[in-house]
């Protein structure tokens, strides 16, 4: 299987050049186990869900923790028929048939409750497609209901969920949606957007 991530980070200030080269050294830890491409539009980050989301989270956060509003974009797949498979994208994650949605939504809330927090609240909203089956929109429900019980869920939108929380919980519940809903060999892909020290009123 193929997943990765293109991302974009986006720091509202004239420093914006310093910051983005400041927070992609917080992706030096995850080298060996991601594919990292830069060019002058987004990131690419190849590998498996469980590296892809911490490396994304550490990223944000390098950026955020400098106080000015920053936003970062992601497009976010895996399983992709169009995508040769990568040794570096193996996971035990999508390993064996696809449990029962209950189940999985309980091993998605253990999994977020336990993640570690970094002092950075962010706000999000993502999201979620579950291509190729006739029951998508089973999948995408049961993880709409897994995300109002996460603790970071704020509202529903249009074509969109909105999240709020500190940073970790943040991409630890947006790894959880993108690993656990729809089958293991699917292709699911999540549009993400994520903000922090924004000067908007909440």
């Amino acid at each position: 299987m193929f997943s990765g991530a293109q991302i974009s980070i986006y720091p509202m200030t004239d420093d914006f050049v310093g910051i983005i080269m400041s927070a992609l050294g917080a992706l030096d830890p995850y080298r060996d186990r991601l594919r990292i491409e830069t060019d002058d539009v987004s990131t690419l980050l190849v590998g498996p869900a469980e590296v892809l989301f911490p490396a994304m989270r550490d990223l944000f956060t390098a950026a955020a923790k400098t106080g000015v509003h920053c936003v970062l974009s992601a497009a976010i797949s895996r399983g992709c028929p169009g995508e040769p498979d990568d040794p570096i994208c193996n996971s035990k994650v999508f390993e064996g048939p696809l449990a029962p949605l209950p189940e999985r939504q309980a091993t998605a809330l253990a999994a977020v409750h336990s993640a570690p927090t970094t002092g950075v609240f962010s706000v999000a909203q993502l999201s979620l497609y579950v291509l190729g089956q006739d029951r998508h929109m089973d999948e995408i429900y049961g993880c709409i209901e897994f995300l109002k019980q996460s603790g970071c869920f704020e509202k529903s939108k249009h074509f969109a969920t909105k999240l709020n929380g500190d940073t970790g919980t943040l991409f630890a519940t947006l790894e959880q949606a993108f690993c656990r809903f729809g089958p293991p060999d699917g292709h699911v892909t999540i549009d993400l957007t994520v903000s922090a020290n924004s000067p908007s009123a909440r």
